[in-house]
Order: structure tokens, then C-alpha cells, then sequence
């Protein structure tokens, strides 16, 4: 993330230009999607982490999906989907689009400037390749780890009725849980890949889970539940994609 003040004031200005009406509105339908959500695991993430286990030797395939912006720019963007076959992670469907995003970025509504548009891209692979449609999609952004617990990972797999998980780079600082002193010593004390430790906010919930993904990358990524799979199948799936610090599925999508 930028420092500088000038993405800060840019960020600001986008809320102000935000009725309040419009805001509420997103909040209503964020709360009644919410209540579609499921955060156990589907009969495809059973079979998946048994297959993680070893239990199994049946393949499968993951999805990955991201919208990246040209730098300066805040309208013109890449979105993109791939997936993979696992435990092979090897891509086998990419589709890249060069898109206007309309609505401005609000912290918090991130589904509302770009899950629609990822919709569109998973159903047209839905409808022209339906061979490579993913059992799970790992989404660059948080899913419950967020400031109603509806975060762009389980707005995209309600939609979708697919299980997605939230793999963020950076934490989002929500409900309690900061970057501070504690954190920071905690990421310490993750001393190879495998590491986790749980985000717990001042509710009391456990909304995710910090992962140090290989032991060549001390800084975590953060994982949190986005639909139809649980935290600890999530963070084991991740971890089972990851050749460097970011998982295969998101990081061929950067």
C-alpha cells in the first residue's frame, strides 16, 4: 500500500462523493447475502483436504482471481481468473480483461466495485468451458475478516454458490485486531512454513488466521473464511498451494 498522502486523500475524497443512502444500501445487501453464507466445509472441500492428507489421489481444480490496476490509475484495470489442477498447479484456464471499474473504492465494499465483474468472467468460463470450473476459489482479499464479516471472499461465493477463501496480503485492521507490537512479535514466533497463529478480534471471534506460507518468507499471509469451507481446511489448502509466499492460484493472477 502507498503511504503517501495523496492516496489517502484520494481514498477520503471517493467516500465524501458517497451518499450515505447509497452506503446503506450496500450494507442491506450485504446483510442479506450474509445470511447465505455457510462456513462449513462442502462435499468438494472434504474430498480436496483429503487429498491434501493423502488420503486420496483424485485431482481437482482451483481457482484464483484478482483485479490489478495500472499504476496512477484508478479506473483502468486487469481482471483476471485462473485455475489450476491440484496438487499439480498447473494452470489450465486463464482469462484476462482489460475493464473500467465505475463504482470508487470504499473500504469495506470492495465486492461492490469488483465482484460482479469477477461473476461475469467464472460464468462465461461456466458456460464455454465448464470442464475447468473450480471446486474453490482463493480471492486476493479478506473474506469474514472484515468490518461486517462479509468481506469480498464470501460475497463472491454467495454469489457463486462455489466455496472461496480470502488470501490478503496485508491485514486488515478490523474489530480490534492491529498491527501493533503484539502482532509483530507473534509474526516473529513463526519460525517456518506451516506457522499460523488466529486473529481474534475484541468480539471474541476467531476471524482468520495469520500463515508464514514458506520458510523463505518470514511476512504472513492472512487467511479468513469466505463461504462453504472452514478456517482450518482454508489455511490448509492454502498452504498446500504455496511454492513461495503467495498461493499459486493468486500469485499467477498478479
Amino acid at each position: 500500500m502507498n503511504d503517501s498522502g495523496s492516496t489517502v486523500d484520494r481514498q477520503e475524497e471517493q467516500q465524501s462523493q458517497i451518499p450515505d443512502e447509497i452506503k446503506d444500501k450496500w450494507e442491506r445487501e450485504q446483510m442479506k447475502l450474509k445470511k447465505q453464507m455457510v462456513l462449513t466445509d462442502s462435499s468438494d472441500i472434504s474430498k480436496i483436504i483429503s487429498c491434501c492428507q493423502g488420503k486420496t489421489s483424485d485431482n481437482f481444480l482451483i481457482g484464483g482471481v484478482d483485479i490489478s490496476f495500472v499504476k496512477g490509475d484508478h479506473v483502468n484495470a486487469c481482471a483476471a481468473l485462473i485455475v489450476l489442477n491440484f496438487p499439480q498447479l498447473e494452470v489450465v484456464y486463464e482469462d484476462c480483461q482489460m475493464i473500467k471499474l465505475t463504482a470508487p473504492y470504499i473500504p469495506g465494499f470492495l465486492a461492490f466495485r469488483e465482484a460482479y465483474l469477477l461473476e461475469e468472467m467464472y460464468n462465461k468460463l461456466k458456460k464455454t468451458q465448464p470442464q475447468y470450473v473450480p471446486q474453490v476459489i482463493m480471492v486476493d482479499g479478506n473474506g469474514i475478516l472484515h468490518p461486517r464479516g462479509f468481506g469480498l471472499a464470501c460475497h463472491l461465493g454467495v454469489l457463486l454458490d462455489t466455496p472461496c477463501i480470502g488470501v490478503a496480503k496485508n491485514l486488515f485492521q478490523v474489530d480490534g485486531i492491529e498491527n501493533d507490537d503484539d502482532h509483530q512479535l507473534k509474526i516473529k514466533q513463526l519460525s517456518k512454513g506451516g506457522d499460523t497463529f488466529k486473529l481474534v478480534g475484541t468480539s471474541c471471534k476467531v476471524l482468520g488466521k495469520a500463515l508464514r506460507s514458506c520458510d523463505s518468507a518470514p511476512n504472513p499471509i492472512y487467511i479468513s473464511t469466505g463461504h462453504k469451507v472452514t478456517l482450518d481446511s482454508a489455511v490448509e489448502l492454502v498452504y498446500k498451494c504455496c511454492k513461495h509466499r503467495v498461493p499459486e492460484p493468486t500469485r499467477q493472477v498478479l
